[in-house]
């Protein structure tokens, strides 16, 4: 009788954790920053249908890097659960709290009982009336979860990218300028060899709108971002903000 090989639980979990990194790792980059005009989701991606990023209730937004199909469960996941509490509950009681607390709890629980973690990393985004009041939550395919401050970087060479958007990052930044921030540290991210070339059509950008009454009449806070004033935005100033 074959006898079968005995892997301690803490060489399962690293081996697990290694395995989800690389997956994550391969994905390219997804931006997520503050502005004063509200909260900025830039993400290289190709592919105009198949979705980076979306809307999950009225100021709360979602960004993902990694398996799509897995990323996708989860969005649609967020949107029954919010859904559902703003119908039992209140409108208001949707936070981005609940959402990624909900997501942390589906991660960890794939990643130690599943044969295969999730290959995802997400961010949960809450507009606030200023950038201070932002909420913006990342979660591991752990299902570790942090609050960041000011802005998240996920996906591809992240650390590179990181390095140059500090350098221009200010939450003092109107939407096209954290956009045009957000585009030219993609560019420095040497995995995708996409350099000054990753232009609007490489591009999948949103806005969760820190104002939307005043600015489209309603209190839906996401809107994409189309390719002509995508555009406009990046032609408008040569040199990064």
């Amino acid at each position: 009788m074959t006898q079968q090989f005995y892997v301690s639980p803490e060489q399962l979990m690293r081996d697990r954790a290694d395995f989800a990194r690389k997956g994550i790792g391969r994905g390219r980059s997804v931006i997520v920053l503050s502005c004063r005009d509200g909260i900025a989701l830039v993400a290289e991606n190709p592919s105009p249908s198949l979705h980076k990023l979306g809307e999950i209730y009225d100021r709360i937004a979602f960004a993902a890097v990694g398996k799509y199909n897995e990323f996708e469960s989860l969005r649609q996941a967020g949107i029954r659960y919010a859904d559902v509490r703003g119908y039992s509950y209140d409108r208001e009681d949707v936070t981005a709290r609940g959402l990624a607390s909900v997501y942390a709890q589906s991660l960890g629980a794939v990643f130690t009982a599943e044969s295969k973690p999730f290959e995802v990393e997400l961010v949960v985004a809450e507009v606030g009336e200023h950038p201070a009041a932002d909420h913006l939550y990342r979660l591991t395919f752990d299902g570790s979860i942090a609050d960041e401050k000011g802005f998240v970087v996920m996906g591809g060479a992240a650390e590179a990218v990181v390095e140059v958007l500090r350098s221009s990052f200010s939450e003092d930044l109107d939407f096209p300028e954290a956009v045009r921030a957000a585009v030219h540290s993609l560019r420095q991210d040497g995995t995708t060899g996409a350099g000054p070339q990753l232009g609007p059509e490489s591009l999948e950008v949103a806005v969760l709108d820190r104002d939307p009454e005043v600015a489209r009449g309603t209190h839906r806070a996401f809107r994409r971002v189309g390719i002509p004033e995508l555009e406009t935005m990046l032609t408008s100033r040569e040199s990064p903000v």
